[in-house]
């Protein structure tokens, strides 16, 4: 039996999570008392709880207005420094070997920090991280959909820019509604003729089209939620009865989807664990991965969208494994590096647990 403190020891490898979207409760509190701002409740439980009670509210813009108040505490390079540190120890508290963290710098300047001073505090919060803790991390630099595409190439220069550093990919996010990816498409362009890596949210809060434009005109290597693109297939019940060109193509490509099924049902972009495409996917062999996105306003664990998952589509334990090596297959570090936590980590560790009585 797959229970939740077995699922918990597994090896996990973890590609979207929100740097902003995962502050522990408590640290928001003392940071918040150090300057000043006020909070809607100064006890760290009741804190988290209106996180949750605001992300859940079906509505990706909504389930985004949380993140004022915890951007409004990551304004300086030691609030950046230690809340970095402490997602990779959150992370190794749930099992995680490897982790993408994702973060918008431009959200982080309120106090002056010059786009490189804050890149430079996170990356430094994350090699303390790592040495304290063991996990492995890559940097995804965020730019967002409702600013400018001037904005977005600074973002995408500072991405490379910071390449031999820890950044291994560059994102764009924010409520997709009327934002679509290709006005940023001269970012992407840049991105791709510095043979870098590209993921970006797509499927999540608009429809198929949105994934399409990600993949075909912004050259996406892996699609963020992905939730929508059952508009491209028909679906009778549980079963996949035709696939659209962007469908195969995404299969057959091995295009991989971050799965995020907490946040997705939090924001309406799905309605229920059980009616989550998560399952269909699959079933079919496309290529998902099981993520958190933000750990804080999503009430959320790997481990938990793990027991989600068994719970909902019966999952065993190779199944974890496979998904657990799906996104190892699809982070953006080299390939040696990739393999060398398959064949070192991940597979001894599941080996372990199913030598467990």
């Amino acid at each position: 039996m797959l229970d939740e403190e077995r699922v918990k020891k597994l090896p996990k490898v973890e590609l979207h999570y929100h740097l902003d979207g995962g502050v522990r409760p408590e640290t928001i509190v003392e940071l918040a008392g150090e300057i000043g701002m006020d909070l809607p409740e100064t006890e760290p439980g009741r804190l988290a709880e209106w996180f949750h009670r605001g992300a859940d509210r079906k509505s990706l813009s909504l389930y985004l207005e949380g993140f004022a108040l915890t951007c409004g505490i990551m304004q300086t390079a030691s609030a950046l420094t230690r809340i970095a540190r402490e997602a990779l120890e959150q992370l190794k508290e749930d099992g995680v070997v490897y982790g993408e963290i994702r973060f918008a710098p431009i959200l982080h300047q309120a106090k002056g920090l010059t786009l490189e001073e804050i890149v430079h505090a996170v990356v430094a919060g994350l090699e303390e991280g790592r040495k304290k803790t063991g996990v492995e991390f890559g940097v995804i630099l965020c730019a967002m959909r409702h600013q400018s595409g001037d904005l977005s190439m600074e973002m995408a220069e500072l991405a490379v820019s910071f390449r031999d550093r820890g950044v291994v990919g560059f994102d764009i996010a924010g409520d997709e509604f009327g934002h679509p990816p290709k006005r940023h498409l001269e970012a992407f362009e840049y991105i791709r003729r510095k043979n870098f890596n590209i993921t970006i949210h797509a499927g999540e809060a608009f429809g198929v089209e949105s994934i399409w434009q990600a993949i075909q005109i912004c050259g996406a290597h892996r699609i963020g939620h992905a939730t929508r693109l059952t508009e491209d297939m028909t679906v009778q019940g549980k079963e996949i009865k035709q696939m659209g060109t962007l469908s195969h193509f995404i299969r057959d490509r091995r295009i991989p989807l971050e799965i995020c099924l907490s946040s997705n049902i939090q924001t309406g972009a799905a309605s229920s664990i059980e009616g989550h495409p998560f399952g269909l996917y699959y079933n079919n062999n496309f290529r998902v991965m099981l993520c958190t996105d933000n750990v804080l306003m999503s009430n959320t664990t790997l481990t938990k969208e793990m027991m989600l998952a068994i719970e909902a589509f019966g999952l065993e334990l190779d199944d974890l494994e496979k998904l657990t090596i799906n996104a190892m297959k699809s982070a953006f570090i080299h390939y040696d590096e990739r393999l060398k936590l398959i064949y070192d980590v991940i597979k001894p560790g599941y080996k372990a647990i199913a030598g467990e009585k």
